[in-house]
């Protein structure tokens, strides 16, 4: 069997540190940065999809020949003559990293403006992946065709993933986030927030009182993240509470979530045990933080299973 899973959001332009005044150029985001591992993990298992759009210009022509190098399906990357891609950079300190971005012309904040394309490119799959993120760079009337499109999705049979991500200088107020993510909940079906996000803007006490919120939200499986500590989940009617094994040779935690993301669904995808899955998870995410930048060199991503 052929899965076909998709991510939906925006790809940067990523500026790595390489030491000095040196960078190396790539590309990531966190949807993407997802999904890129995915594709990855499940090879033939998997036809993997980025919902996004880019610019004609040279640097979207490297992005979209990169998927196609990488096993990614291009033609779901729209184009947009008129915009380009965001760019980030990274500044380490200690491994810890902080962020610049450029992003004011970004064609993905023109993602959910073509619903009939929208809803064409994510028809049939088995797993829709989207992020507060994603949601935060659309226009509010964009935001609702995502809404309709992922609601209807899951009708057909679609699972939908959702990483909160939230990122408060992409929204106009705490109250605007809380609303439009609380919408996004009633359509999620796997949700993956991070505790520090869920504890600074929702007031969460504890890991379980992050899970306990979710799942009166009416998610099916919820797996709170909370760095070095335990991973405490709902994953198939049960409540369980996942230690973090510890991690060795860190360099930069850049995308280190998002590769959690990426292992569990991948194993989940797969039919892995809800344990196994999360420990599939977080093998990827210690792997990721060993490297510079979002995404594990090809030849050192981890089996999930």
């Amino acid at each position: 069997m052929t899965l076909k899973i998709c991510a939906i959001g925006e790809v940067m332009i990523e500026m790595a540190p390489l030491g000095g005044a040196q960078y190396q150029r790539g590309f990531a985001g966190d949807t993407f940065n997802t999904l890129w591992h995915m594709a990855q993990i499940l090879g033939p298992h998997a036809r993997a999809g980025y919902v996004t759009k880019v610019g004609t210009d040279a640097l979207s022509d490297d992005f979209v020949e990169m998927l196609t190098t990488d096993g990614l399906d291009p033609a779901a990357a729209g184009r947009d003559p008129k915009r380009t891609m965001g760019l980030y950079l990274i500044a380490l300190k200690d491994a810890e990293r902080s962020f610049h971005y450029w992003r004011a012309q970004s064609a993905a904040k023109q993602l959910a403006a073509d619903p009939a394309w929208l809803a064409e490119q994510v028809a049939g799959a088995d797993l829709i992946h989207v992020s507060g993120i994603t949601v935060a760079i659309l226009s509010p009337n964009d935001r609702t065709s995502l809404l309709q499109t992922l609601s209807q999705a899951r009708r057909n049979g679609s699972l939908v993933s959702f990483d909160p991500n939230i990122r408060p200088a992409l929204w106009a107020s705490r109250d605007e986030i809380r609303a439009t993510l609380a919408e996004f909940l009633a359509e999620t079906d796997i949700a993956l927030p991070s505790f520090d996000d869920e504890t600074t803007h929702w007031g969460d006490a504890t890991p379980e009182a992050t899970r306990r919120r979710f799942l009166e939200a009416g998610v099916t499986h919820v797996l709170v993240k909370n760095g070095s500590d335990p991973v405490v989940a709902h994953v198939n009617g049960k409540d369980m509470e996942i230690s973090t094994p510890k991690a060795t040779g860190i360099i930069d935690t850049s995308g280190a979530g998002d590769a959690f993301n990426a292992g569990f669904l991948s194993a989940f995808l797969l039919g892995a045990q809800a344990e196994d899955a999360i420990r599939s998870g977080q093998r990827v995410s210690a792997e990721v933080i060993r490297h510079l930048g979002a995404r594990i060199p090809k030849s050192k991503i981890p089996s999930v299973l």
